[in-house]
């Protein structure tokens, strides 16, 4: 009995780098939905609120890498309820965890109500020649093609902004804030408020990231 715990002991011994390196395979995916809790971010014109868009798409995101992709991606949400959390902690988060793709999910606003499209912001300062920016730029580029080509919406590019989930997180990650759609657009907003959208929403982002 001692002969066979000792074997056993060795043989698992020998496997735990194997499954080290499975483990590791795993990408790690952060999911930060924009706004939370008192700072409902932008309003519709149909009274939909950023927030809960925004937490609605990171939920189905979490859903369907379950449900479709048999949990291919390690995916962590900085918030999974209405609360505000403070950016901060959300880069903080980051930080600690080191993911292989940060994304911050927003909806657009503006004056002017025929408005229209999807843009990927990169953090402005960071050099393209940081691996980190390079394949920041690689997945922003992905999701305009895929959201453009499989759900119609209408590319207004990839960008730069110093936004601080970009600027805190980028050094340690590839980081890209995606902003989906316009709520101060009729159509957009009404699009953004069908659940059957947030779901294709969801997993054309998922297709699109490709890690």
């Amino acid at each position: 009995m001692k002969m066979i715990r000792l074997k056993m002991c060795v043989l698992l011994l020998f496997l735990m780098p194997l499954f080290m390196t499975i483990a590791q395979e795993k990408k790690v995916i952060i999911i930060d939905a924009g706004h939370g809790g008192k700072d409902s971010g932008a309003i519709g014109t149909n009274k939909v609120e950023e927030k809960v868009i925004t937490l609605a798409i990171a939920k189905a995101m979490l859903a369907l890498n379950k449900s479709m992709l048999d949990n291919k991606y390690d995916m962590y949400m900085t918030r999974y309820t209405d609360t505000l959390i403070s950016l901060s902690h959300r880069t903080k988060l980051a930080r600690v965890l080191k993911p292989d793709l940060f994304i911050s999910i927003h909806c657009n606003h503006a004056p002017n109500k025929r408005a229209t499209g999807i843009e990927v912001f990169l953090h402005r300062h960071t050099p393209s020649e940081n691996p980190n920016q390079e394949e920041s730029d690689r997945v922003a580029t992905s999701i305009i093609n895929e959201l453009t080509q499989k759900l119609g919406y209408r590319s207004r590019g990839v960008k730069t902004a110093n936004f601080q989930v970009l600027r805190e997180t980028v050094q340690t990650c590839p980081t890209i804030l995606v902003e989906l759609g316009f709520l101060s657009n009729i159509d957009e907003a009404d699009y953004l408020k069908n659940e059957k959208n947030i779901n294709a929403l969801a997993l054309a982002l998922l297709m699109s990231i490709k890690i």
